[in-house]
């Protein structure tokens, strides 16, 4: 029976460094154990496990240390052997230089790392990028549950915007009425004004610039009170919008629907509101006085057999602005120089000074960009990439399902493009239907089985240069090779295809330049293998 007593890092002089005991031990005992064992170590052998009366050491050199695993003697040296190639993977992951001042400092994460990978003196089923996942203790409900809060965050402070413009409407029209002479508030409780004015008169409109936060143009805040009335009464302004009140109301509801869902164990993407306005999770707010977005959207349909059918990109950078002072810029951006990629600026934009400078700036540069934008704030520029490559491709999925007597033997592959560092990338495959869960033979990553929608899972944290390839084999009943399609993938990515930068920010008044920042990001919108 496999029990590993402890493991341990010390130096060649026997000091230990990092030393986790995964059965009752005192500490006198460990001691004696790590104190001996560089008098067992002879020079010159190749053995990789030494062995006493009472235990083994199984070790393996790392630089100038040793990385040590101390078992009984009953324990499977096979197996002692695979948790020490383990450890010996981890120990690189976590400690940024394999000395001993390197250990020390990471000493704690290396032992949070050891007892993932051993519990109770056994080895886990675990890799390296699981380990990594657990200790990271990344959640998806946790980050949903923060989606839902600040979208309801949002909703709030949008009807307490609609509701102060009320109360100003109302202010201004009971004043207007008490400067021309107009009939007092309470006859107006009925909705209509019977009587027509004495004269023609409308309230100067208060919008100007970019107006609303839905995006450019002129707007105007309170057009819907103009007091021009030749035989047509006009709506009481004391009067709220229709339906306001039940707003606040059904967001609950659809929330709770939602948090429902998730406690029978579905797993919710997005918050989907039915609330105008508000189409997809609310990025976190904004802390810096200037944001830029640069975000791209990738719609890739790959056929089964080998080849592309579709290939689109297309991208958004959206600026956010904090306070109205900063609003006098100009963003000059540097782009990847893509050929296949068409840019295109918003009609308020200086389409010369961009095509020429690589500049973005308003037309009229006496007006500032707009302030206080909901959501990801205003687009500046956007663009759009169409290909046939399939190199481009940055995952590609190969499925391969094979009928073998009673069973179904599906192997899936996965192959990443080398430029892009994928993360929470998620590969979904249909299967018929089934009364258990699949048999999973073998994994690179985590699996769930969605019994609801009969689909299996296949998880990976992060796809970087130390795990481009990775595949799969589970086992169903015999069933069509085509129930196994389509085959739908979703991930993220820090890197886009445009390689858009911000290089810096111009400010036209002369000031200083304020502080900005860059959020890169590049999702998946449909991705699937038909």
């Amino acid at each position: 029976m496999q029990v590993v007593l402890a493991a341990s890092i010390i130096s060649k002089s026997g000091k230990p460094l990092v030393s986790r005991q995964f059965v009752d031990m005192s500490r006198i005992r460990i001691e004696g154990y790590l104190a001996a064992f560089p008098k067992l170590v002879g020079t010159g052998k190749q053995h990789t496990y030494v062995e006493t009366e009472n235990v083994r050491y199984v070790y393996q050199p790392i630089e100038s240390l040793y990385l040590l695993l101390v078992t009984n003697k009953q324990s499977n040296i096979l197996e002692d052997l695979d948790t020490l190639r383990l450890l010996s993977k981890l120990v690189p992951e976590y400690s940024y230089s394999l000395d001993e001042e390197g250990i020390c400092k990471t000493a704690f994460e290396i032992i949070f790392a050891f007892d993932e990978a051993i519990s109770l003196g056994h080895k886990e089923n675990v890799t390296v990028a699981q380990v990594k996942q657990y200790c990271e203790m990344e959640s998806h409900e946790e980050r949903l549950h923060k989606l839902v809060l600040q979208s309801k965050i949002n909703d709030t402070k949008d009807v307490m915007k609609r509701k102060a413009s009320e109360i100003d409407k109302s202010k201004i029209e009971k004043n207007r009425g008490e400067r021309g002479g107009f009939m007092p508030l309470q006859s107006m409780s009925s909705g209509r004004i019977d009587s027509g004015f004495g004269s023609d008169t409308s309230l100067p409109s208060t919008g100007g610039g970019y107006g609303s936060s839905s995006g450019f143009g002129l707007t105007t805040d309170i057009d819907s009170f103009s007091t021009k009335s030749k035989g047509r009464p006009a709506a009481s302004a004391t009067a709220p919008p229709k339906g306001l009140g039940m707003q606040l109301g059904k967001t609950q509801r659809t929330n709770q629907f939602l948090e429902s869902l998730k406690a029978e164990g579905e797993v919710i993407v997005e918050d989907v509101r039915p609330t105008v306005g508000q189409s997809k999770p609310v990025a976190p707010p904004p802390t810096d006085p200037v944001t830029l977005n640069a975000e791209e959207k990738l719609n890739v349909t790959l056929k089964r057999d080998g080849g592309i059918s579709n290939f689109d990109v297309q991208g958004t950078l959206s600026l956010q602005i904090l306070n109205q002072d900063d609003g006098h810029i100009q963003v000059q951006v540097e782009t990847g120089g893509n050929p296949a990629i068409l840019f295109k600026t918003h009609p308020n934009i200086n389409k010369e000074l961009f095509n020429n400078e690589n500049i973005l700036g308003l037309k009229d540069p006496s007006r500032p960009f707009p302030t206080g934008q909901s959501g990801d704030g205003v687009s500046l520029l956007k663009w759009r990439m169409q290909s046939g490559d399939e190199s481009l491709v940055p995952l590609s999925i190969n499925c391969w399902p094979s009928v073998s007597g009673n069973e179904t033997y599906v192997n899936i592959e996965y192959e990443a493009f080398s430029l892009f560092d994928l993360q929470n990338v998620v590969i979904s495959v249909p299967l018929p239907a089934l009364r258990e869960a699949p048999s999973v033979r073998q994994v690179d990553g985590d699996w769930r089985f969605d019994s609801r929608n009969s689909v299996l899972e296949w998880s990976i944290v992060l796809i970087d240069n130390s795990n481009r390839s990775g595949s799969m084999e589970f086992v169903v009943p015999p069933a069509d090779p085509a129930s196994f399609f389509p085959i739908s993938v979703r991930f993220t990515a820090a890197s886009t295809f445009s390689d858009l930068k911000v290089a810096n920010i111009l400010p036209l008044g002369g000031g200083p330049v304020p502080k900005f920042s860059q959020r890169t990001l590049l999702s998946t919108e449909t991705y699937q293998v038909v």
